[in-house]
């Protein structure tokens, strides 16, 4: 089934006109990356060139995705805004509520009762206002994405960090928070800075144990986890044409861990042929009519270096296979060195759960080459020493691999078979162990190992692999095994060797068709009616606009040490049952955040009482007594998901400004769209200065102005005074949005 096609059918026979017009304006040859953006301009007549990294552009996305856990707030937002159905093409995917424990049955019977006011929400709010809704068990977003909606020169924008996986199929889709998702489905405008251009360009052809995860593993020890922030990553080269298109995907999915916009590929065989095996040959056609204009124009890849802000190469015959990790996802380590990596730090080294899936490898391809694995296990007579968790990216992936005996395969090697769902990848695990605190080593093929993710306890060494290399490692059961040149003994005590993965790009007989777990909107004029009495969802109220004076004498909340998240910020797991309810879920505001001066997480000083206190408790009483305050924080603050209610909880708990030494860009963006103000240091030594005692003002704001700084100045405890310079990136209207107090009083 092709989904909404008569917008593709409009959207391709306008493609080409659009981009000889754009390439007319600025010119010179453009990137595949330039054409897509320059396409969806909102203003078609626009003839403006834009300053990469510089100007704020406006765009027009042709659709939306939303998983579960997001969509709540987003249609909160939503139904605040007037409209009676969405602009563009949505959809709601029940992905992230799903909690991994017994097995995909019991799993998913039980979100299905646990969630049911949720859903119950989700599903109606979607069939009122024309949203297409994704049943519990479906499948995870990106994969469904990819399956059904992604289309090569298409834009797209979700509220999920990991969007860019439709990059995969030549797509521009970026991850955003709800309130950005609520302008493109109201028809306003959607803004982003004209993003920098990053080429990476692919040699050669992959083999052995190397992996698509692989190249992105690599690439995010060259870039860290910020080295992407503000640019597209646009992959070329003949190495790229050998990929699959899910394994394109995979490598766009983790472009998020360098904090890149997005990540993209040109349009080609590869992608043809994933299109019309699933069921899309339509669109298929229309883009290869237009083929050319689906990729950079020759120029560009004849003398890259003009066209690009920068350049990397990777020669994909000689890529080793990586383990990223522990604790941040840009620890890069190739296979050969990862043994004495192990040693060196003390690691544990026992490793206790292997676990396959995620958004980021739960593809046909990827099952088959972990089943590959698992099988010798069964043919060599080799014990698996740790437990396998599986979850299948879609209905349509699962059914597949249990017609073609995979699933039996995991099962036969002792695999737990879990919902086709986020579970474990975003802490919806509820793990059997005989201590929740003990240090511990695990290896999955998830795109994040953030301390406390998985799992909830800050001791578990989380390490990022490939789907294979996580099943023989969960074969051996230990850390410093590499299969590329280490033996096993099996039962029989020979010596056994894991031989090279083997898999399919695309199933040989077809994917298997059924019930996918998708519900088409009706238009339904039902009333929506949320119980005040509820603890999972809760009306939203419009936070108050600026009152027109100067921030003074704001009391430090919290001055954050090391590396803050997202997750640290607002944590996912449990608290994800939260995430419709802004006054419950702001339970959790900051409370994995380390405390600079005392070295603890959750443990803060209340200038009211004098005692230490949760984050959140202390900035409820500051609120109670209509006290704002300020937090600061270290480098890349808001690293990781578009969780917006990293932003939206400071906001409701009157946190009106967060000084930072440099932002992420979604929760950057998220923050300015609450009506928060993100500031970061002039001079990054100043955070230094600040004492946990500190009475803080921002002053300037009477004449807030684009390229304007602001004054922060330190009341110390001792009587004296600091000052010094912070910067912003605010535009005219994101001041706006500030002086309304949101983007959506503004509107």
């Amino acid at each position: 089934m092709v989904h909404d096609i008569e917008m593709l059918k409009r959207f391709y026979s306008s493609f080409v006109d659009r981009v000889a017009t754009s390439r007319s304006n600025i010119g010179h040859p453009m990137t595949l990356a330039e054409k897509i953006l320059y396409a969806h301009l909102y203003d078609v007549n626009q003839t403006t060139t834009f300053q990469r990294g510089e100007d704020y552009v406006n765009f027009r996305p042709d659709r939306v995705a939303m998983q579960d856990a997001t969509a709540q707030m987003a249609l909160l937002q939503f139904m605040n805004a007037g409209k009676t159905k969405s602009a563009v093409p949505a959809t709601v995917h029940c992905d992230h509520l799903i909690q991994a424990y017994k097995g995909a049955g019991i799993d998913i019977e039980t979100a299905t009762s646990t969630n049911k006011e949720v859903y119950d929400f989700l599903r109606d709010v979607s069939s009122k206002y024309g949203i297409g809704f994704w049943k519990p068990g479906a499948g995870i977003i990106h994969q469904v994405v990819l399956e059904n909606y992604a289309f090569p020169g298409g834009m797209m924008v979700g509220t999920d960090s990991h969007t860019p996986n439709a990059g995969g199929l030549g797509m521009i889709a970026i991850g955003v928070g709800g309130a950005d998702a609520v302008d493109v489905m109201t028809g306003m405008e959607w803004e982003l800075k004209m993003p920098k251009l990053i080429g990476v360009k692919l040699t050669g052809k992959m083999n052995g144990w190397a992996s698509p995860k692989d190249v992105i593993l690599k690439l995010a020890g060259i870039l860290t986890v910020k080295g992407g922030t503000n640019a597209i990553i646009e992959y070329f080269g003949e190495g790229a044409a050998s990929l699959s298109a899910t394994g394109k995907a995979t490598i766009c999915n983790m472009g998020a861990e360098v904090g890149a916009t997005t990540s993209v590929f040109a349009y080609d065989a590869q992608i043809s042929e994933y299109l019309r095996a699933t069921e899309r040959a339509e669109v298929a056609d229309m883009a290869d009519a237009i083929a050319a204009d689906l990729q950079a124009d020759p120029e560009v890849y004849a003398a890259p270096e003009k066209y690009y802000d920068r350049i990397i190469e990777i020669d994909l015959s000689t890529l080793e296979p990586y383990i990223n990790g522990p604790f941040t996802p840009d620890a890069a380590c190739p296979i050969s060195e990862f043994a004495a990596k192990v040693i060196a730090n003390d690691y544990p080294r026992k490793m206790e759960v292997g676990l396959i899936g995620s958004c980021t490898n739960s593809s046909y391809q990827d099952i088959s080459r972990a089943a590959s694995v698992a099988r010798q296990a069964i043919d060599q007579n080799l014990k698996v020493s740790s437990p396998l968790i599986v979850n299948p990216g879609s209905e349509r992936v699962y059914q597949t691999a249990l017609r073609d005996g995979m699933i039996d395969t995991f099962e036969s090697v002792g695999g737990t078979i879990m919902a086709n769902a986020c579970g474990p990848c975003i802490g919806q695990w509820k793990r059997i162990t005989d201590d929740p605190t003990r240090k511990n080593a695990i290896v999955t093929s998830f795109n994040r190992n953030f301390a406390k993710r998985a799992d909830g306890n800050p001791n578990t060494f989380a390490f990022v692999a490939s789907p294979e290399l996580t099943v023989a490692l969960t074969i051996a059961g230990d850390l410093c095994f590499n299969p590329l040149k280490d033996t096993l003994t099996n039962a029989d005590g020979e010596q056994v060797k894991l031989a090279e993965p083997q898999g399919s790009n695309l199933p040989a007989k077809g994917f298997v068709q059924g019930d996918n777990g998708y519900i088409a909107p009706t238009g339904a004029s039902t009333e929506i009616n949320i119980d005040p009495s509820s603890s999972r969802l809760q009306v939203l109220q419009p936070f108050q606009a600026w009152d027109g004076n100067e921030l003074l004498n704001m009391p430090l909340l919290i001055k954050a040490q090391g590396k803050c998240t997202t997750d640290h910020i607002s944590m996912a797991g449990p608290w994800l049952r939260f995430r419709g309810h802004l006054e419950n879920i702001s339970d959790n505001m900051l409370m994995g955040a380390v405390n600079a001066f005392n070295g603890k997480t959750n443990s803060v000083y209340n200038r009211e009482t004098g005692e230490y206190d949760a984050v959140s408790a202390v900035a409820k009483q500051y609120k109670s007594l209509d006290i704002a305050s300020i937090v600061v924080a270290e480098e890349n603050y808001g690293e990781g998901s578009s969780r917006e209610h990293a932003a939206m909880e400071p906001r409701f708990l009157n946190v009106r400004v967060i000084l930072a030494k440099s932002f992420a860009r979604i929760h950057e963006t998220n923050l300015k769209k609450q009506g928060m103000l993100a500031l970061t240091f002039a001079n990054k030594d100043d955070y230094n200065r600040i004492q946990e005692h500190d009475k803080i003002s921002i002053v300037g704001l009477g004449s807030f102005a684009p390229g304007r700084s602001l004054m922060a100045i330190l009341q110390h405890e001792d009587g004296t005074q600091e000052s010094f310079e912070v910067l912003h990136t605010y535009n005219e209207q994101q001041i706006g949005w500030f002086r309304a107090g949101s983007a959506l009083n503004s509107k």
